[in-house]
C-alpha cells in the first residue's frame, strides 16, 4: 500500500495529530499517531493488517504476540488473516507479562505486532518473554515506525510506514519552551493534559 494512501486514511480519521505529546517513551512530539482512530474502523484495520498478512503469509507464523495496549488490535487482525492465535502481553508490576492463561509454546513460530514503534522499548520486551518462553520469533510488524535510528528485534522488522517526525527529550523541548500544554495520549498512566 503506498504511503500517501495510508496517511489519507490517517488523516481522514484523525489519527494523525498535531500538538504537543508526550510519547510512551517518555520524550516529547508535534506530533501523534493514534492508531486507535483509524483501527476501529474494522474495514481500515482489515486493509492495513493486510498488508502485514501479505508479507508474513508463507513464514509459517503459529502465534501473534502483540504489546497491551496499543499493538492489540493489529495483532487479533494479523492473526484472523493468518489463521493463528493471537493474545497480548500486558505490564504487571512494571514488566511485560503473559496473563489470563496466555503461553507461548516452545518452539512455536511467532510474529510479533505493534501499532506504532518509536524506541520498540516495548517491542523489544515482547521479543524477550516470547524467547524467555522458547519461541521463536520470526519477524516484528508494526502499522508506523517512527524511530529515528534502526532497531534490531533480532528478527525482520515490517513497518508499513516510516515516519520522520521530530522528537525531543524532555529536558530540551522547544515546545515546552514556548509553554504549549503537553498531552499524555498513550496507554500508560493516561492524563488529559499536563504541563511539562
Amino acid at each position: 500500500m503506498e504511503k500517501e494512501k495510508i496517511l489519507e486514511l490517517f488523516r481522514s480519521t484523525g489519527a494523525l495529530q498535531q500538538g504537543h505529546f508526550r510519547l510512551t517513551s517518555g520524550l516529547h512530539s508535534p506530533e501523534y499517531f493514534q492508531c486507535a482512530r483509524v483501527l476501529q474502523y474494522p474495514q481500515y484495520n482489515e486493509i492495513l493488517c493486510g498488508e502485514i498478512f501479505r508479507h508474513f503469509h508463507d513464514w509459517r507464523v503459529e502465534l501473534v504476540v502483540a504489546p497491551a495496549i496499543g499493538g492489540i488490535m493489529v495483532g487479533q487482525e494479523v492473526a484472523r488473516q493468518l489463521r493463528c492465535r493471537g493474545v497480548f502481553a500486558e505490564r504487571e508490576s512494571n514488566e511485560m507479562s503473559l496473563r489470563r492463561g496466555f503461553e507461548v509454546k516452545p518452539g512455536e513460530r511467532v510474529l510479533v505486532c505493534e501499532d506504532v514503534v518509536t524506541t520498540g522499548g516495548s517491542v523489544l520486551e515482547v521479543v524477550n518473554l516470547v524467547k524467555e518462553r522458547g519461541g521463536t520469533v520470526v519477524g516484528v510488524a508494526s502499522i508506523v515506525d517512527r524511530s529515528k535510528e534502526p532497531i534490531n528485534f533480532g528478527a525482520e522488522f515490517f513497518p508499513l510506514l516510516r515516519m520522520e517526525v521530530p522528537v525531543y527529550q524532555p529536558d530540551d523541548c522547544p515546545l515546552c519552551r514556548e509553554n504549549i500544554p503537553i498531552v499524555k495520549p498513550g496507554s500508560r498512566k493516561v492524563s488529559d493534559q499536563q504541563k511539562a
